[in-house]
């Protein structure tokens, strides 16, 4: 019972803090009558800085929260969140509005504490469930942000500014909710508890092939240490750099992570910049637009399918490459068919189709890696991954978007983006029909023992050496 409360009150929080009815309408917000910006400051000049910020802040963010026991840094986003809206709602002009993303930015980077502090509190063995309800309430809570927003816009005909309005009051209910959560005793990697046993890796996966990560001498090492002390920050360092390694010697694992992070960061850009194309296809001061039906719903089915991944009758470890081909390469014609075609229902319906497919993947990469590490581990390779898919990001972004590089419009943006996804696809071709020719003289060999050793030599027979 003593888990209750914290889940409870970190569910409320999450609720409220992705409860954002302006965000499927912030670029038509932006290039609006109410900030007039034009299609290259918001695409070109203003969205880029959340990219960059995001990159710089998450690895002290990341060392903070663990160090700071995630309270403080939950508070910090939700004064990040207020912070952010507030702008949104008063300030005006482009340099306002790239501050603006600085704080949006910060925000991001700490929802490493969201996902994180609830470990601190329960014991291990709610891992799964509290996590499940932490995941589910924050996508409940941007599905009907999303639904909210686009009904008062269609059907209660309110102004864009009165979206922005009620997403800042959503983020000042959320502000109140961390101030009530028990200040854990505990963290992952700076603070251990004197009667915690930490967890060994359990390594498995859907054929009979197993892999070691755990270094058991890394464990024994880590035994030694004093229980219940806090580790200095140096020490923390070497620990997570010997982890890194230990990690991403497994080539399962560091297959799934390879796809995590590429597709991530083209699912980042698509996320970003999917507004502006549906402003430059169909612009909100002349039509009315559906852009919160459409994240609604591609919420919703992506939640969907991402429960159904245990239902999915796929050997993961055998065909993994190939389906992350396939369906990176569905990605790639999504996101080319948009660009291309120029109709805005076209759009929208790939758009759903596009996130409904990350989030499967994304959902059984998750799986898949966190299968087969320890809690720890796993938060470092989530890390990590995520830092890879940010520096993508950032590059590709300082390339295409930034003003400062080619600056490129919308139209051509999304055809790099799908010549991207097209190239994800080909990574994995090659991978997939590797790992089947590996497995294939891996059974000759063995067929080849086998006979060798069912065929003695005759009898009579001299071997001489």
């Amino acid at each position: 019972m003593s888990a209750v409360f914290p889940t409870a009150v970190l569910c409320v929080y999450g609720f409220f803090s992705s409860m954002r009815p302006s965000e499927p309408f912030l670029t038509a917000y932006l290039m609006g009558p109410d900030q007039n910006l034009t299609e290259t400051q918001v695409v070109n000049e203003i969205y880029p800085i959340w990219t960059y910020s995001y990159l710089v802040l998450l690895f002290p963010v990341f060392l903070v929260t663990d160090f700071l026991c995630y309270k403080p840094v939950l508070v910090l986003q939700a004064s990040s969140l207020v912070v952010t809206y507030t702008m949104l709602w008063k300030a005006r002009g482009m340099l306002a509005m790239q501050l603006l993303e600085f704080f949006f930015g910060l925000a991001t980077a700490t929802e490493v504490a969201y996902y994180s502090y609830i470990y601190s509190v329960v014991e291990s063995t709610h891992y799964q469930r509290v996590t499940g309800f932490c995941r589910s309430v924050t996508l409940l809570g941007s599905a009907a942000g999303s639904l909210i927003g686009q009904l008062l816009l269609s059907v209660a005909e309110v102004h864009l500014l009165h979206l922005v309005i009620v997403t800042m009051a959503s983020a000042a209910v959320a502000f109140i909710a961390p101030w009530f959560l028990p200040m854990p005793k505990r963290s992952l990697f700076f603070h251990k508890n004197p009667v915690e046993v930490e967890e060994r890796a359990c390594i498995r996966s859907s054929t009979s092939q197993t892999f070691q990560v755990e270094d058991s001498e890394s464990m024994v090492s880590r035994s030694s240490k004093p229980a219940g002390g806090s580790r200095g920050l140096i020490e923390v360092l070497q620990m997570l750099f010997s982890d890194f390694l230990q990690c991403y010697r497994c080539r399962p694992l560091l297959a799934w992570s390879v796809w995590w992070a590429l597709a991530t960061c083209g699912y980042f850009l698509i996320l970003n910049y999917v507004q502006a194309l549906w402003e430059t296809i169909r612009p909100s001061r002349d039509h009315v637009i559906y852009n919160g039906y459409v994240e609604t719903l591609s919420t919703l089915l992506g939640a969907v399918a991402a429960l159904l991944v245990g239902c999915l009758p796929v050997s993961w470890s055998l065909w993994g490459e190939l389906v992350l081909c396939v369906l990176s390469l569905l990605m790639a014609v999504c996101v080319f068919a948009m660009d291309l075609l120029k109709n805005i229902w076209v759009c929208y319906g790939l758009y759903i189709l596009f996130r409904t497919i990350y989030m499967l993947l994304i959902t059984v990469a998750t799986y898949q890696i966190a299968a087969s590490l320890s809690m720890q581990r796993y938060a470092l390779v989530f890390g990590v991954n995520t830092f890879v898919a940010l520096l993508l990001q950032t590059l590709l972004t300082v390339i295409v978007v930034d003003s400062a590089g080619l600056g490129l419009d919308v139209y051509s943006q999304f055809l790099i983006y799908g010549t991207y996804f097209a190239v994800i696809s080909v990574i994995f071709l090659l991978a997939g029909l590797c790992r089947l020719m590996s497995m294939r003289r891996s059974k000759e060999e063995v067929l080849a023992g086998v006979q060798a050793a069912s065929n003695p030599p005759a009898n009579g027979e001299m071997l001489y050496l």
